[in-house]
């Protein structure tokens, strides 16, 4: 019942009559109510871990009731996050530790709460032999720093179960660790994940081993990359991969098709199941392409491709996967002088090439790049037909001849041998210069060894052919030894022209070099053997000349001693006996 004079209820009355007697009690007792508030603070179990309450938040801290006579104070750096964003509300529970009182005010910290909290699971993790999750913060000195509530450390030889080079690459990871030791007092807790890593690998293990089988298809993680090839894990335990049996065509190293983490899938070739010995094949899970590549690339066939490769001596041209050719730096182009492949081609490109051999035993195809393109040496002959007279420039001089540039990329070669007909020249650059033009004629083209020839001495008639008709067999001619060789000697007939005395046809007597009886510059005389004009030489004999010589005289001598008789005949007949 509500009274008009006096708003409070009957109940809050008899509430407020009954406060009133207590502390008149209290009073009685001794003790006054601000006694009684400390006295109720002393209760507090100070370093205890309890459940709160939000009831206000103000500028720097926030009001939490904890169930005592008063609330406590938590200072908000504790529940700001790194953007100064707060994470608590009014209303919500959170777990404080009662850290101690001031100025008649408990004190509150959810920072010790929550060490103390991740302390006990960490006691009770290494005890029961359980995990605890925790986030890879950054790589510090000898492993990495985990923070499973405060920082622990995870040494590198714990991080997996085999070594790991790239620690950074596990940085902001969150993970199950296991605990391998602690020191609360020093606050100090060391972690491994490859102990847990162990345990899972031989459960994985434990499976595959009941499972896998010859010819099975199978997915795993590439774990190991070597230049034999590849490592991969099928789960719980690892088979070979090897660079033979990745794929039909061919691969320089496994680096350049795999990489490490990857999953693909392979095929069981074969398995020890005692030594837990597996080979895996790619290459095994598609038909071989080789089987039946001459009907798919005959000879001479022009196919498309992509340059997949590009070295010193030629360009790979995958045509499907698992098979490539080569195009020589040769079958590049026709004219041009290709120095490298890059010079013409570049990783990617796709091109028609020809197919010039197909060996499926030894797995390979010869390709050309200049079969598809117009062969400018058959317009060349066309052009340039035998006897053509042409002039040019002098682009290169060699030991061997010179090199007229024809048109762009095309030169042709004047060997040492056709530039005169009489002269012997050491070397063509004591007759011409680079950059010099010429005039020559067209001694042939040959298309297929693409090789244009040409001939100065052509241009006037052969000399020779009037040689054999001045010079015949056995007569004598005299001249200068100009040179002195270990097989002979040779002997100036004419300017121009010189003729070998073989060192047997030197002496009827046994000769053992002609440098003995003869010097530069003497002269001699010899007596015609033969004139080859079609190789410009002619061979001479002084021991023929001499016996030439002798019976010469011996005629003479008979001739004379007729004459001789002839004319005592005469002077008797004259006589008058």
């Amino acid at each position: 019942m509500v009274n008009e004079g006096n708003l409070t209820t009957e109940p809050e009355k008899q509430e407020v009559e009954s406060t009133e007697e207590v502390g008149l009690q209290k009073e009685e007792d001794g003790m006054s109510f601000v006694e009684l508030y400390e006295q109720s603070l002393q209760d507090v179990a100070i370093g205890k871990v309890v459940i709160g309450r939000i009831v206000q938040i103000n500028e720097d801290v926030a009001m939490v009731d904890v169930g005592y006579k008063t609330e406590g104070r938590l200072y908000l750096r504790e529940v700001t996050d790194s953007d100064g964003n707060l994470t608590i509300s009014v209303g919500d529970d959170i777990e404080v530790l009662v850290d101690g009182k001031k100025d008649a005010e408990l004190i509150l910290s959810k920072e010790k709460a929550s060490r103390i909290k991740i302390w006990d699971d960490v006691v009770k993790a290494y005890d029961e032999n359980q995990t605890i999750p925790g986030t890879i913060v950054q790589k510090v000195k000898g492993g990495l720093s985990v923070d499973i509530g405060f920082p622990a450390f995870l040494p590198g030889s714990q991080v997996s179960t085999h070594p790991v080079k790239d620690l950074d690459r596990y940085v902001g990871e969150t993970m199950d660790f296991q605990i391998l030791k602690y020191d609360r007092k020093r606050n100090n807790v060391v972690l491994s994940r490859k102990a847990i890593l162990e345990v899972e690998r031989a459960e994985q293990k434990k499976k595959t081993l009941e499972t896998l089988e010859e010819g099975k298809i199978v997915e795993g993680i590439v774990k190991n990359i070597t230049d034999y090839g590849l490592f991969i894990d099928l789960g719980g335990i690892d088979g070979l991969l090897h660079i033979t049996d990745m794929s039909w065509g061919r691969i320089r190293h496994p680096s350049e098709n795999f990489s490490r983490d990857d999953k693909i899938t392979v095929k069981v070739l074969s398995f020890d199941r005692e030594k837990e010995r597996v080979s895996l094949g790619i290459k095994q899970l598609t038909e071989n392409p080789w089987e039946s590549i001459t009907e798919k690339y005959p000879v001479e066939a022009i196919v498309e491709g992509k340059v997949v490769s590009l070295m010193d001596y030629g360009a790979f041209i995958e045509l499907e996967p698992g098979v490539e050719g080569l195009v020589h730096v040769s079958e590049m182009f026709w004219t041009k002088k290709i120095r490298h492949p890059s010079k013409i081609l570049s990783v990617g490109d796709v091109v028609k090439v020809m197919t010039l051999d197909v060996n499926p035993e030894n797995r390979r195809i010869s390709l050309g790049l200049k079969q598809t393109m117009p062969n400018p040496w058959v317009e060349l002959s066309e052009k340039y037909p035998e006897g053509t007279v042409i002039k040019g420039e002098i682009r290169n001089i060699t030991d061997f001849g010179i090199f007229v540039g024809i048109e762009d990329d095309i030169d042709g070669l004047l060997h040492v041998s056709d530039i005169s007909w009489k002269k012997r020249i050491k070397h063509p650059s004591d007759l011409y210069k680079k950059g010099q033009e010429i005039e020559a004629i067209v001694l042939g083209i040959d298309i297929e060894a693409e090789k244009f020839s040409l001939g100065i001495k052509q241009l006037e008639e052969n000399p020779w052919e009037a040689l054999a008709s001045r010079y015949a067999p056995g007569s004598i001619i005299t001249g200068k030894v100009t040179n002195i060789t270990d097989f002979g000697l040779f002997v100036e007939i004419e300017e121009g022209v010189e003729g070998l005395v073989h060192i047997s046809e030197i002496s009827h007597e046994r000769v053992n070099s002609a440098g003995d009886l003869y010097s530069v510059g003497d002269v001699v005389s010899a007596a015609v053997k033969n004139v080859d004009v079609a190789n410009h030489k002619i061979g001479l004999s002084i021991k023929d000349s001499e016996k030439a010589s002798d019976k010469t005289s011996q005629k003479q001598y008979l001739n004379n001693r007729e004459k001789v008789v002839s004319n005592l005949g005469d002077m008797l007949s004259g006589i008058k006996l």
